[in-house]
């Protein structure tokens, strides 16, 4: 029997020992065809994507869900990052606002959506998978975390993980949630 597989989406330079990277031009989470070349139905223990899912509309973030969880087995999951729309920072959010200027690193243009902590865990949810929140802010601007190991999915734009965070100050951070398919 096949190991079941994990997969950095849109991995760019990102390399983890055990993990498959791929790019948007061999596996579109949008479009069954790439997963069902890529992999078999149940052929996937986890999925991590890290700044991707703000550059899908909204429509498109809910059928790459559902996609997610067809090809996940059971108890696999999804580590999913994006901006989070609450943090309290105008620069970050002027960083990260559809159709914003971004970074060198990671252009903003092709942000189509800005998400909090309900707007992603809906389309997760929507798609059937539980949802655990790991780092996010809420609309009082206090950042809240449970403890999760970087093992399951590597995050650099984490509180933990992001060299903008120094002494104490977070300068920059991601919504960072599990969907996990029951």
């Amino acid at each position: 029997m096949v190991e079941p597989m994990r997969l950095i989406i849109g991995a760019s330079s990102q390399f983890y020992p055990g993990w498959i990277q791929t790019q948007q031009e061999e596996l579109d989470l949008v479009l069954r065809s790439d997963w069902e070349k890529f992999a078999p139905i149940g052929g996937v223990q986890a999925i991590l994507a890290e700044h991707v899912w703000e550059h899908l509309s909204p429509e498109d973030a809910l059928v790459a869900a559902r996609n997610c969880f067809e090809f996940l087995v059971p108890g696999g999951y999804v580590r999913c990052a994006v901006p989070d729309g609450l943090f309290p920072n105008p620069d970050y959010q002027r960083l990260v606002q559809v159709g914003g200027p971004g970074s060198v690193d990671h252009p903003a243009a092709g942000h189509k959506i800005v998400y909090d902590y309900r707007t992603l865990t809906a389309v997760f949810r929507a798609a059937g998978f539980e949802v655990h929140l790991l780092e996010w802010w809420n609309e009082e601007g206090t950042f809240s975390t449970h403890p999760w190991d970087e093992r399951d999915g590597f995050i650099y734009r984490s509180a933990r993980f992001d060299h903008r965070n120094q002494s104490g100050v977070l300068g920059f951070t991601s919504l960072i949630i599990d969907a996990i398919k029951p």
